[in-house]
């Protein structure tokens, strides 16, 4: 171990970790763990790749964004509402039970209660079993989404998590930061068990034997993963050996880790972005468009970009980026602080005025000190900001009160679609179907909401693409949000990893796919 490296390793050892070198037994670091092993409690990448571990979806993206049958091994459309699934026969879950219809009918039925998941499946009006592999999937109306929205469709164990617990709580409910029996414990068919967890301490995961994928390459017999909020820290545990895989490296730790042997640094072009959300129902100005703009043009994301990211992100002026369908490519970044200044004086505030901000430190790369610029930035148009920031396990609970005038949020399209990014981020608010679910700005624009709608139902691509654009000049011109930049992804591997194969631009790698070399 490398001089120096003490503060690192002793902390690993406190979280009961023993280090082997063999290479079917491998330690991840990431900056923050699972919230839940509940894959419908809460929508966040860390449940995401949680999923892909322990359960498996109906369909998955290949990294080219194909789909790739996975427990449905083949689908065809009957209608223009219905798509048929038929399920991989024989497939086991952790508890032995055999994968059957009524296990996704069962879990499609929970997704539609699920508070950050009813938006996503709100297309769909029915499950319905054909036989004991046969499933259809009925929408309200021509859907061109069923595919991408079914990569979210991970079927749980339904006998498992039936009945109720000794205290009398359903094991089946979902309960948003709270302890459920489907918060800690798992029964799915993916290629990984549980073995243990510890909050905030580390995650391990088994090799599931009877895994019903016989042709993946993954090797990989143990996977434990420790939580290591420092960039600098994380980087240093690669570096000194103690870990064999991390994500994130910061922009600033990317030449530290290029230099060094026997360690590389894998990298994939994001679709992320990242934002903030002015709240327009805790704080009265922020409901002004002008003042809502003056925000924006205060901003300077370039300067984001290349002094914290390093260069290492896309500057945004809207939700998706280039390439996704519904992109508006007049819409560029504003920037012009005489422009910001006059529009506070227009609005009546000239001499400014004190709004709280909240952040995470540890969900999105390098958070906290793009947190700090923006304060920074809109001290200059004499916006006193009283900025928090806080680890993810506890921003989300804050988040979800929407506890703040201004507040971090990062968002990857659950359906690889524009729409979704409106679908929860600035569709009004509405529990019932789980639009806005995410929307703690509070803006609500009518015009906004039936071209979103609209766009889900039309088949023709490009009046389709015509409404996600003509959504898109919406919100930018309302200053809806804070656009800042859709971030790159780059992890860090030993040299014996072959995490190429496996990483992704949707930031859930498929460790299940996992080669270690000897």
């Amino acid at each position: 171990m490398k001089k120096g490296l003490n503060k690192v390793t002793a902390a690993l050892l406190a979280a009961g970790f023993a280090f082997s070198l063999q290479a079917a037994d491998i330690t991840i670091a990431y900056d923050s763990d699972p919230t839940s092993m509940d894959p419908h409690e809460q929508l966040s990448g860390q449940t995401l790749e949680m999923s892909h571990l322990l359960f498996d979806p109906l369909v998955r993206w290949t990294k080219e964004f194909d789909f790739e049958p996975r427990l449905a091994e083949k689908w065809e459309r009957i209608d223009e509402e219905t798509m048929r699934f038929h399920l991989r026969q024989g497939v086991k879950f952790h508890s032995g039970n055999e994968l059957t219809a009524d296990d996704v009918i069962w879990t499609f039925d929970r997704l539609k209660e699920s508070p950050d998941f009813k938006a996503i499946f709100e297309p769909f009006v029915k499950a319905v079993k054909v036989d004991d592999h046969t499933v259809d999937l009925v929408t309200s109306g021509p859907f061109p989404l069923v595919l991408n929205t079914v990569t979210y469709l991970f079927p749980m164990d339904s006998k498992f998590y039936s009945g109720t617990t000794e205290e009398g709580k359903e094991k089946g409910e979902v309960v948003k930061h709270g302890s459920s029996f489907a918060s800690t414990n798992v029964s799915g068919t993916g290629p990984f068990k549980l073995k243990f967890r510890q909050q905030g301490v580390k995650v391990e995961y088994e090799r599931n034997a009877d895994y019903w994928d016989t042709q993946s390459p993954g090797n990989v017999d143990n996977i434990t993963l420790v939580p290591i909020k420092e960039d600098a820290t994380r980087v240093a545990a690669l570096l000194a050996g103690d870990v064999d895989f991390i994500k994130p490296v910061s922009p600033n730790d990317h030449d530290r880790v290029k230099a060094a042997a026997n360690v590389k640094l894998v990298t994939e072009p994001g679709t992320r972005i990242i934002t903030f959300q002015l709240n327009q129902d805790r704080f009265e100005p922020f409901r002004d468009v002008r003042v809502r703009q003056a925000v924006n043009y205060a901003i300077n994301q370039d300067g984001i970009v290349q002094r914290i990211m390093r260069g290492f992100a896309t500057t945004a002026g809207q939700q998706p980026p280039a390439g996704y369908f519904g992109h508006n490519p007049e819409l560029v970044p504003l920037f012009d602080l005489d422009k910001a200044k006059q529009l506070m004086e227009e609005a009546g505030y000239k001499d400014g005025f004190k709004i709280s901000m909240i952040a995470p430190n540890n969900r999105y790369v390098n958070d906290f000190r793009i947190a700090e610029a923006v304060k920074a930035m809109l001290a200059r148009i004499n916006i006193d900001v009283d900025l928090k920031t806080m680890p993810v396990a506890q921003y989300w609970p804050e988040f979800d009160k929407c506890d703040a005038d201004m507040l971090m949020i990062g968002w990857h399209s659950d359906t690889e679609d524009t729409a979704n990014f409106s679908e929860f981020l600035t569709m009004t608010r509405n529990s019932e179907t789980g639009r806005g679910q995410y929307n703690c700005g509070h803006y609500s624009n009518p015009k906004l909401d039936g071209l979103i709608e609209a766009a889900n139902l039309e088949t023709d691509l490009p009046k389709r693409e015509a409404m996600l654009q003509q959504a898109e000049r919406i919100l930018y011109d309302d200053a809806a949000f804070v656009p800042l930049h859709w971030q790159n992804l780059a992890w860090g591997a030993r040299n014996n990893l072959e995490a190429e194969p496996i990483v992704n631009a949707m930031d859930f790698p498929y460790l299940g796919d996992l080669v270690v070399k000897e």
